[in-house]
């Protein structure tokens, strides 16, 4: 078989001035061995002053910087210069480990020719490694630090709040490119139609009806009603902090205070539409402040 499918005399003389050469991998000379814990998140706003410059602009990642901050956490250095497509699930904020901090103790996690070694987490895996950095296991609390179980149950409907009708008018808020700026600049981001069917319950109903011949597709938005709704959420809010240090009267943060000061902090430095109605509220302007000096102070460069 080999003699009868033998290439051509001609087409081995072509070849033999293009011969397959293999070289070693190039290491990298700009790489760095991870050496404190490094959380990965979207930049800061470009206008940021000296004291916000390690707050991120994005609420998720704000909410995370927050929960470290807030349980105790200090020294943690951040990263700008990663987008999100090359994190874990596509998705910010990761947080990447050490060595001697990471959770699973292996030897794939030592640092090789072209990586910076260590462990990457998840974002829902920072908690068990919060337990394990401060020696606790918040699985024991039933409470989850609330001061009772009626707080707990309520905290419930605080994040349903702020994660639906809240994050919904600062989706809102944000201004939107052109149709012309996405023909020629697609972004990665679903458009707000979607983002806000997956947040809003119950779902905005879609643009095209039951007897229309096109199949349902789009979202049919209601600007005024979803503004409505997220002035009655920030009166709310308001009422429910009150001149506690807290929400809902613990003594200690919890994980709704994490998430309020993220949406209370990017609602403040949002467009006039959502803003203002958080500055006329003194006690949620006072207690972001606070809060955002001690999750300024958890964080290095």
């Amino acid at each position: 078989m080999a003699a009868i499918f033998k290439v051509p005399s001609q087409f081995v003389s072509f070849y033999s001035y293009f011969p397959l050469k293999s070289y070693p991998p190039i290491t990298r000379l700009d790489k760095t061995v991870v050496s404190v814990p490094t959380l990965w998140v979207h930049p800061p706003r470009p206008a940021a002053h000296n004291a916000d410059k390690l707050l991120s602009a994005d609420v998720e990642c704000l909410k995370w910087q927050a929960y470290l901050a807030l349980r105790g956490l200090k020294g943690i250095k951040i990263r700008k210069d990663i987008v999100p497509e090359g994190s874990i699930d596509g998705s910010l904020p990761n947080l990447h480990l050490p060595i001697e901090e990471s959770l699973v103790k292996s030897e794939k996690l030592t640092a090789s020719d072209g990586s910076e070694g260590g462990e990457l987490l998840a974002a829902h895996s920072i908690p068990t490694w919060v337990d394990a950095k401060l020696g606790v296991d918040s699985n024991e609390d039933s409470l989850e630090g609330y001061k009772d179980q009626a707080a707990r149950t309520e905290s419930r409907a605080w994040v349903s709040l702020l994660e639906g009708v809240v994050h919904a008018a600062l989706i809102l808020s944000q201004p939107q490119p052109s149709y012309l700026h996405s023909l020629l600049f697609p972004s990665s981001t679903p458009p707000v139609g979607e983002s806000l069917k997956k947040i809003l319950s119950p779902p905005p109903a879609p643009l095209t009806g039951l007897w229309s011949l096109l199949p349902p597709s789009g979202a049919r938005i209601s600007t005024p009603a979803i503004m409505a709704q997220y002035r009655d959420a920030i009166t709310s809010l308001s009422v429910c902090l009150g001149t506690d240090k807290w929400f809902l009267g613990s003594s200690e943060p919890t994980p709704l205070d994490a998430l309020a000061f993220a949406y209370l902090h990017c609602l403040l430095h949002a467009s006039d539409v959502v803003r203002i109605e958080v500055t006329r509220r003194v006690n949620l302007v006072a207690w972001e402040w606070r809060v955002r000096c001690i999750v300024s102070a958890g964080f290095i460069q």
